[in-house]
Protein backbone atom coordinates (compact mmCIF):
# COMPACT_ATOMS: atom_id res chain seq x y z
CA UNK A 1 0.00 0.00 0.00
CA UNK A 2 1.56 3.32 -1.08
CA UNK A 3 0.04 5.88 1.51
CA UNK A 4 0.37 9.95 2.24
CA UNK A 5 3.09 10.56 5.38
CA UNK A 6 0.85 11.07 8.39
CA UNK A 7 -0.52 13.98 8.88
CA UNK A 8 -0.13 16.27 12.03
CA UNK A 9 -2.34 18.95 11.21
CA UNK A 10 -4.46 20.00 8.16
CA UNK A 11 -1.93 19.46 5.36
CA UNK A 12 -0.70 16.45 3.64
CA UNK A 13 3.64 16.22 3.22
CA UNK A 14 4.04 14.81 0.07
CA UNK A 15 1.42 16.82 -2.04
CA UNK A 16 1.06 20.43 -3.24
CA UNK A 17 -0.39 22.66 -0.91
CA UNK A 18 -4.19 23.53 -0.88
CA UNK A 19 -4.58 27.01 -2.23
CA UNK A 20 -7.61 28.41 -0.50
CA UNK A 21 -10.59 27.96 -1.71
CA UNK A 22 -14.45 29.19 -0.61
CA UNK A 23 -16.59 26.37 0.08
CA UNK A 24 -13.87 23.54 -0.21
CA UNK A 25 -13.90 20.03 1.12
CA UNK A 26 -10.33 19.69 -0.41
CA UNK A 27 -11.38 16.82 -2.52
CA UNK A 28 -7.65 16.72 -4.09
CA UNK A 29 -7.74 18.70 -7.12
CA UNK A 30 -6.55 21.82 -6.16
CA UNK A 31 -3.16 19.73 -5.16
CA UNK A 32 -3.14 18.67 -8.87
CA UNK A 33 -0.59 19.85 -11.65
CA UNK A 34 -3.74 22.13 -12.78
CA UNK A 35 -5.25 23.43 -9.48
CA UNK A 36 -7.30 25.46 -11.67
CA UNK A 37 -9.95 22.61 -12.77
CA UNK A 38 -11.55 22.83 -9.39
CA UNK A 39 -13.55 25.78 -11.62
CA UNK A 40 -15.46 23.04 -13.94
CA UNK A 41 -15.34 19.78 -11.73
CA UNK A 42 -15.82 21.52 -8.51
CA UNK A 43 -19.69 20.83 -7.16
CA UNK A 44 -19.39 23.96 -4.96
CA UNK A 45 -18.99 25.92 -8.20
CA UNK A 46 -21.65 25.36 -10.48
CA UNK A 47 -23.00 21.92 -10.84
CA UNK A 48 -24.75 20.41 -13.37
CA UNK A 49 -26.44 17.20 -12.49
CA UNK A 50 -28.45 16.26 -15.27
CA UNK A 51 -25.99 16.17 -17.54
CA UNK A 52 -23.50 15.06 -15.04
CA UNK A 53 -26.10 11.80 -14.61
CA UNK A 54 -26.89 11.79 -18.22
CA UNK A 55 -22.78 11.39 -18.85
CA UNK A 56 -22.65 8.85 -16.05
CA UNK A 57 -25.47 6.83 -16.42
CA UNK A 58 -26.57 7.29 -19.97
CA UNK A 59 -29.58 8.92 -18.60
CA UNK A 60 -30.63 12.22 -15.68
CA UNK A 61 -33.11 10.64 -13.13
CA UNK A 62 -36.78 10.49 -13.73
CA UNK A 63 -39.05 12.27 -11.02
CA UNK A 64 -41.63 9.58 -12.51
CA UNK A 65 -39.91 6.95 -11.45
CA UNK A 66 -40.71 5.83 -7.42
CA UNK A 67 -37.56 7.61 -5.94
CA UNK A 68 -35.50 8.89 -8.22
CA UNK A 69 -36.42 12.28 -7.10
CA UNK A 70 -34.80 11.20 -3.72
CA UNK A 71 -31.91 9.24 -5.29
CA UNK A 72 -30.74 9.82 -8.24
CA UNK A 73 -30.72 6.97 -11.18
CA UNK A 74 -30.34 3.45 -10.27
CA UNK A 75 -31.19 0.23 -11.76
CA UNK A 76 -31.83 -1.69 -8.34
CA UNK A 77 -31.91 -1.27 -5.07
CA UNK A 78 -31.23 -3.20 -2.28
CA UNK A 79 -31.45 -4.43 1.30
CA UNK A 80 -28.08 -6.48 1.89
CA UNK A 81 -25.13 -7.94 4.34
CA UNK A 82 -22.25 -9.94 3.74
CA UNK A 83 -23.10 -13.99 4.45
CA UNK A 84 -19.99 -13.16 7.01
CA UNK A 85 -19.56 -10.09 7.81
CA UNK A 86 -15.76 -8.83 8.24
CA UNK A 87 -14.47 -8.09 11.58
CA UNK A 88 -13.82 -4.76 12.37
CA UNK A 89 -16.37 -3.27 9.68
CA UNK A 90 -18.40 -0.55 9.70
CA UNK A 91 -21.64 -2.75 9.18
CA UNK A 92 -20.81 -6.15 7.93
CA UNK A 93 -18.04 -4.84 4.98
CA UNK A 94 -19.68 -4.53 1.57
CA UNK A 95 -17.68 -1.61 0.40
CA UNK A 96 -14.43 -2.63 1.18
CA UNK A 97 -15.00 -6.65 -0.03
CA UNK A 98 -15.97 -4.85 -3.05
CA UNK A 99 -13.05 -2.81 -3.50
CA UNK A 100 -11.57 -6.44 -2.31
CA UNK A 101 -12.58 -8.73 -5.58
CA UNK A 102 -11.90 -5.59 -7.81
CA UNK A 103 -7.88 -6.21 -7.10
CA UNK A 104 -8.60 -9.92 -6.50
CA UNK A 105 -10.15 -10.40 -10.35
CA UNK A 106 -7.64 -8.24 -12.11
CA UNK A 107 -10.76 -5.69 -12.91
CA UNK A 108 -8.46 -3.02 -11.59
CA UNK A 109 -4.99 -2.44 -10.74
CA UNK A 110 -5.21 -0.38 -7.64
CA UNK A 111 -7.81 1.49 -5.57
CA UNK A 112 -7.71 4.85 -4.34
CA UNK A 113 -9.86 4.74 -0.70
CA UNK A 114 -8.66 6.27 2.33
CA UNK A 115 -7.43 4.40 5.67
CA UNK A 116 -6.43 5.80 9.12
CA UNK A 117 -3.73 7.80 9.98
CA UNK A 118 -1.23 5.73 12.09
CA UNK A 119 -1.20 8.37 14.73
CA UNK A 120 -4.93 8.95 14.62
CA UNK A 121 -7.65 6.25 14.04
CA UNK A 122 -9.93 9.01 13.50
CA UNK A 123 -8.22 10.89 10.64
CA UNK A 124 -8.63 10.03 6.98
CA UNK A 125 -5.57 9.36 4.90
CA UNK A 126 -5.27 9.13 1.15
CA UNK A 127 -4.11 5.46 0.32
CA UNK A 128 -3.08 3.83 -3.28
CA UNK A 129 -3.51 0.19 -2.84
CA UNK A 130 -2.16 -2.27 -5.31
CA UNK A 131 -3.39 -5.59 -3.01
CA UNK A 132 -6.33 -6.80 -1.93
CA UNK A 133 -4.82 -8.05 1.94
CA UNK A 134 -4.48 -4.20 2.55
CA UNK A 135 -7.43 -3.37 2.36
CA UNK A 136 -8.44 -4.42 5.56
CA UNK A 137 -6.51 -2.35 7.41
CA UNK A 138 -8.93 0.75 5.52
CA UNK A 139 -12.29 -0.49 6.66
CA UNK A 140 -14.55 1.75 9.00
CA UNK A 141 -15.42 5.77 9.72
CA UNK A 142 -13.41 8.45 9.73
CA UNK A 143 -14.04 11.93 10.27
CA UNK A 144 -11.75 14.72 8.26
CA UNK A 145 -10.51 16.05 5.23
CA UNK A 146 -8.51 14.42 3.15
CA UNK A 147 -7.10 14.99 -0.81
CA UNK A 148 -7.92 11.67 -2.32
CA UNK A 149 -8.05 12.92 -5.96
CA UNK A 150 -4.70 14.03 -5.53
CA UNK A 151 -3.44 10.16 -5.99
CA UNK A 152 -5.04 10.38 -9.37
CA UNK A 153 -1.93 11.76 -10.88
CA UNK A 154 0.07 9.37 -9.15
CA UNK A 155 -1.82 6.28 -9.85
CA UNK A 156 -1.12 7.18 -13.72
CA UNK A 157 2.51 7.79 -13.27
CA UNK A 158 2.92 4.16 -11.74
CA UNK A 159 1.30 2.74 -14.85
CA UNK A 160 -2.07 1.97 -13.15
CA UNK A 161 -4.62 1.81 -16.06
CA UNK A 162 -7.44 0.59 -14.47
CA UNK A 163 -8.29 1.79 -10.76
CA UNK A 164 -10.88 1.77 -8.46
CA UNK A 165 -12.15 4.80 -6.35
CA UNK A 166 -14.11 4.71 -3.17
CA UNK A 167 -15.45 8.49 -2.46
CA UNK A 168 -17.76 10.56 -0.79
CA UNK A 169 -20.12 12.70 -3.29
CA UNK A 170 -18.04 16.05 -3.69
CA UNK A 171 -15.07 13.58 -4.56
CA UNK A 172 -17.13 12.02 -6.78
CA UNK A 173 -18.47 15.58 -8.77
CA UNK A 174 -15.11 16.28 -9.21
CA UNK A 175 -13.81 12.99 -10.29
CA UNK A 176 -16.38 12.64 -12.97
CA UNK A 177 -16.10 16.35 -14.37
CA UNK A 178 -12.33 15.22 -14.55
CA UNK A 179 -12.64 11.74 -15.56
CA UNK A 180 -12.53 11.77 -19.30
CA UNK A 181 -9.15 13.02 -19.98
CA UNK A 182 -7.36 11.51 -16.82
CA UNK A 183 -5.79 8.62 -19.51
CA UNK A 184 -7.14 5.52 -17.87
CA UNK A 185 -8.78 2.83 -19.37
CA UNK A 186 -11.65 2.24 -16.77
CA UNK A 187 -12.61 3.52 -13.45
CA UNK A 188 -15.07 1.93 -11.41
CA UNK A 189 -16.44 4.25 -8.87
CA UNK A 190 -17.62 2.69 -5.20
CA UNK A 191 -19.67 5.50 -3.63
CA UNK A 192 -20.80 6.28 0.12
CA UNK A 193 -23.47 8.33 1.25
CA UNK A 194 -22.30 11.69 2.98
CA UNK A 195 -24.07 14.78 4.40
CA UNK A 196 -21.89 16.15 7.76
CA UNK A 197 -18.66 15.78 7.65
CA UNK A 198 -16.19 18.15 9.89
CA UNK A 199 -12.54 18.55 11.08
CA UNK A 200 -10.65 15.56 12.85
CA UNK A 201 -10.24 18.29 15.26
CA UNK A 202 -13.98 18.96 15.67
CA UNK A 203 -14.64 15.19 15.69
CA UNK A 204 -12.68 14.93 18.91
CA UNK A 205 -14.13 17.64 20.64
CA UNK A 206 -17.23 15.48 19.95
CA UNK A 207 -16.04 12.59 21.52
CA UNK A 208 -15.07 14.31 24.57
CA UNK A 209 -18.54 15.80 25.01
CA UNK A 210 -19.75 11.64 24.69
CA UNK A 211 -17.51 9.89 26.72
CA UNK A 212 -15.12 10.75 29.53
CA UNK A 213 -12.38 8.51 28.25
CA UNK A 214 -13.47 8.77 24.02
CA UNK A 215 -9.58 7.36 23.62
CA UNK A 216 -11.28 4.21 24.12
CA UNK A 217 -13.83 4.56 21.56
CA UNK A 218 -13.27 2.39 18.64
CA UNK A 219 -16.52 2.81 16.60
CA UNK A 220 -19.04 5.17 16.68
CA UNK A 221 -22.11 4.88 13.92
CA UNK A 222 -25.16 6.94 13.45
CA UNK A 223 -27.77 4.30 12.65
CA UNK A 224 -30.96 4.17 11.61
CA UNK A 225 -33.34 3.44 14.47
CA UNK A 226 -32.39 7.17 15.90
CA UNK A 227 -29.29 5.49 17.80
CA UNK A 228 -25.66 6.63 17.72
CA UNK A 229 -24.00 2.98 18.42
CA UNK A 230 -20.15 3.56 20.06
CA UNK A 231 -17.97 0.07 20.33
CA UNK A 232 -14.96 0.61 23.15
CA UNK A 233 -11.77 -1.09 23.23
CA UNK A 234 -12.29 -4.44 25.28
CA UNK A 235 -15.76 -5.03 23.65
CA UNK A 236 -18.33 -2.61 25.58
CA UNK A 237 -21.02 -0.94 23.29
CA UNK A 238 -22.98 1.67 24.15
CA UNK A 239 -26.39 3.21 22.08
CA UNK A 240 -27.02 6.62 22.62
CA UNK A 241 -30.35 7.97 21.33
CA UNK A 242 -30.03 11.14 18.72
CA UNK A 243 -32.41 12.93 21.25
CA UNK A 244 -29.72 12.60 23.53
CA UNK A 245 -26.81 13.63 21.68
CA UNK A 246 -24.75 17.29 23.06
CA UNK A 247 -25.74 18.79 19.70
CA UNK A 248 -26.06 21.67 21.54
CA UNK A 249 -22.74 22.13 23.44
CA UNK A 250 -20.89 21.65 19.74
CA UNK A 251 -19.77 25.23 18.45
CA UNK A 252 -21.77 26.89 15.38
CA UNK A 253 -19.54 26.06 12.77
CA UNK A 254 -18.99 22.03 13.64
CA UNK A 255 -20.25 21.12 10.53
CA UNK A 256 -18.73 23.77 7.72
CA UNK A 257 -20.81 25.67 5.02
CA UNK A 258 -19.43 22.90 2.50
CA UNK A 259 -21.88 20.24 4.47
CA UNK A 260 -24.21 21.87 5.13
CA UNK A 261 -25.17 23.12 1.90
CA UNK A 262 -24.29 19.98 0.30
CA UNK A 263 -27.02 18.37 -2.27
CA UNK A 264 -25.48 15.58 -3.26
CA UNK A 265 -26.38 12.89 0.15
CA UNK A 266 -26.78 9.63 -1.67
CA UNK A 267 -23.69 9.99 -4.33
CA UNK A 268 -25.82 9.85 -7.21
CA UNK A 269 -22.82 9.93 -9.11
CA UNK A 270 -21.17 6.60 -8.13
CA UNK A 271 -21.55 3.31 -10.22
CA UNK A 272 -22.96 1.90 -6.86
CA UNK A 273 -23.63 3.29 -3.80
CA UNK A 274 -23.60 1.72 -0.11
CA UNK A 275 -24.74 2.98 2.74
CA UNK A 276 -27.21 2.21 5.42
CA UNK A 277 -30.19 4.94 5.27
CA UNK A 278 -32.84 2.80 3.40
CA UNK A 279 -31.24 -0.63 5.03
CA UNK A 280 -33.67 -0.62 8.12
CA UNK A 281 -30.38 -2.35 10.33
CA UNK A 282 -28.40 -3.72 7.37
CA UNK A 283 -26.68 -2.30 4.71
CA UNK A 284 -28.59 -0.35 1.35
CA UNK A 285 -26.95 -0.62 -1.83
CA UNK A 286 -28.33 1.43 -5.16
CA UNK A 287 -27.16 0.06 -8.57
CA UNK A 288 -27.03 2.58 -10.40
CA UNK A 289 -25.45 1.71 -14.33
CA UNK A 290 -24.12 -1.73 -15.90
CA UNK A 291 -20.71 -0.99 -14.59
CA UNK A 292 -22.56 -1.04 -10.87
CA UNK A 293 -24.03 -3.95 -11.83
CA UNK A 294 -20.17 -5.67 -12.92
CA UNK A 295 -18.97 -4.35 -9.71
CA UNK A 296 -22.21 -6.50 -7.47
CA UNK A 297 -21.50 -9.25 -9.68
CA UNK A 298 -18.30 -10.20 -7.91
CA UNK A 299 -19.64 -10.45 -4.94
CA UNK A 300 -22.14 -13.38 -6.30
CA UNK A 301 -22.38 -16.18 -3.42
CA UNK A 302 -21.25 -13.97 -0.37
CA UNK A 303 -23.90 -11.86 -0.17
CA UNK A 304 -27.43 -11.63 1.04
CA UNK A 305 -30.11 -9.31 -0.71
CA UNK A 306 -33.67 -8.23 -0.21
CA UNK A 307 -36.08 -5.40 -1.41
CA UNK A 308 -35.80 -2.63 1.13
CA UNK A 309 -38.74 -2.43 3.27
CA UNK A 310 -40.69 1.09 4.36
CA UNK A 311 -42.76 2.34 7.12
CA UNK A 312 -43.96 5.40 9.30
CA UNK A 313 -44.11 8.94 7.74
CA UNK A 314 -41.57 11.12 7.32
CA UNK A 315 -43.42 14.46 7.12
CA UNK A 316 -43.63 15.26 10.93
CA UNK A 317 -39.67 15.02 11.45
CA UNK A 318 -38.81 16.91 8.34
CA UNK A 319 -41.23 19.82 8.83
CA UNK A 320 -39.39 19.43 12.36
CA UNK A 321 -36.31 19.90 11.12
CA UNK A 322 -37.20 22.52 8.87
CA UNK A 323 -38.14 24.70 11.52
CA UNK A 324 -35.14 23.93 14.01
CA UNK A 325 -33.31 25.09 10.94
CA UNK A 326 -34.54 28.11 10.58
CA UNK A 327 -34.57 29.49 14.29
CA UNK A 328 -31.03 28.26 14.18
CA UNK A 329 -30.44 30.85 11.39
CA UNK A 330 -27.19 29.74 10.32
CA UNK A 331 -25.55 27.16 13.18
CA UNK A 332 -26.92 23.70 14.14
CA UNK A 333 -30.45 22.81 14.67
CA UNK A 334 -31.76 23.86 18.30
CA UNK A 335 -33.08 21.29 20.56
CA UNK A 336 -35.69 22.16 22.69
CA UNK A 337 -36.99 19.51 24.17
CA UNK A 338 -37.72 19.26 27.68
CA UNK A 339 -35.49 16.99 29.14
CA UNK A 340 -37.50 14.90 30.85
CA UNK A 341 -39.21 13.99 27.41
CA UNK A 342 -35.88 13.03 25.95
CA UNK A 343 -35.96 9.68 26.66
CA UNK A 344 -39.73 8.99 26.14
CA UNK A 345 -39.36 10.29 22.29
CA UNK A 346 -35.65 8.26 22.14
CA UNK A 347 -38.10 5.25 22.86
CA UNK A 348 -40.54 6.64 20.60
CA UNK A 349 -38.80 7.33 17.40
CA UNK A 350 -37.25 4.02 16.70
CA UNK A 351 -40.96 2.47 17.19
CA UNK A 352 -43.01 4.98 15.30
CA UNK A 353 -40.66 7.23 13.10
CA UNK A 354 -39.75 6.59 9.73
CA UNK A 355 -38.06 3.49 8.56
CA UNK A 356 -36.26 2.01 5.80
CA UNK A 357 -36.59 3.76 2.83
CA UNK A 358 -38.95 5.77 4.52
CA UNK A 359 -35.99 7.24 6.97
CA UNK A 360 -33.90 8.11 3.69
CA UNK A 361 -36.63 9.37 1.90
CA UNK A 362 -36.84 11.84 5.26
CA UNK A 363 -33.04 12.24 5.22
CA UNK A 364 -32.35 13.34 1.73
CA UNK A 365 -35.52 15.61 2.40
CA UNK A 366 -33.68 17.59 5.63
CA UNK A 367 -30.63 17.88 3.65
CA UNK A 368 -32.46 19.61 0.28
CA UNK A 369 -34.30 22.13 3.44
CA UNK A 370 -30.88 22.43 5.03
CA UNK A 371 -29.15 23.44 1.74
CA UNK A 372 -31.50 25.30 0.46
CA UNK A 373 -31.93 27.91 3.84
CA UNK A 374 -28.28 27.69 4.54
CA UNK A 375 -26.98 28.31 1.03
CA UNK A 376 -29.91 31.81 0.42
CA UNK A 377 -29.01 32.87 3.91
CA UNK A 378 -25.11 33.20 3.75
CA UNK A 379 -24.83 32.70 -0.27
CA UNK A 380 -27.76 34.17 -2.25
CA UNK A 381 -25.47 34.62 -5.46
CA UNK A 382 -24.37 31.00 -5.19
CA UNK A 383 -27.47 29.53 -4.14
CA UNK A 384 -29.09 29.84 -7.63
CA UNK A 385 -26.35 28.26 -9.38
CA UNK A 386 -25.61 25.44 -6.70
CA UNK A 387 -29.19 24.20 -6.16
CA UNK A 388 -30.29 22.08 -8.68
CA UNK A 389 -34.22 21.69 -9.60
CA UNK A 390 -34.66 18.51 -7.93
CA UNK A 391 -33.33 19.27 -4.77
CA UNK A 392 -36.03 22.57 -4.31
CA UNK A 393 -38.92 19.93 -5.80
CA UNK A 394 -38.19 18.06 -3.00
CA UNK A 395 -38.52 21.04 -0.58
CA UNK A 396 -41.53 22.72 -2.08
CA UNK A 397 -43.75 20.51 -0.26
CA UNK A 398 -43.04 22.14 3.11
CA UNK A 399 -43.80 25.50 1.87
CA UNK A 400 -39.71 26.09 1.09
CA UNK A 401 -40.12 28.79 -2.38
CA UNK A 402 -37.19 29.58 -4.10
CA UNK A 403 -35.11 31.85 -2.13
CA UNK A 404 -36.90 31.66 1.09
CA UNK A 405 -33.93 32.03 3.60
CA UNK A 406 -34.52 31.87 7.04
Amino acid sequence: MDSLPPSAGADFPGLRSAPHRHLCTDCGVSRMENPKACARACQFIAPDYPAAEARVHGRARDPARPDELHFGPFRAMWRARLTAPRPGAQWSGITTRLAERLLETGAVEAVLTMAPDPADRWRPVPVLVTRAEDLARCRGMRMGYAPLLALLEPARAAGHRRIGVIGIPCQVYALRALEVGLGFERIYVIGTPCSDNTTTENFHRFLDLLDGRPEEITYLEFRADFHVELRYAGGRRREIPFLKLPISRLPPDFFPMTCRSCVDYTNVLADITVGYMGGEGRQWILVRNARGEEILRLLEGEIELSHPRSRGSRAGPVKGFLENTRRAAGGLPLRRMPGWLRPLMGWLMPRLGPRGLEFARARVEMKAVESILHLERAEPARARRMIPAHVRALARPYGLAPHDGP
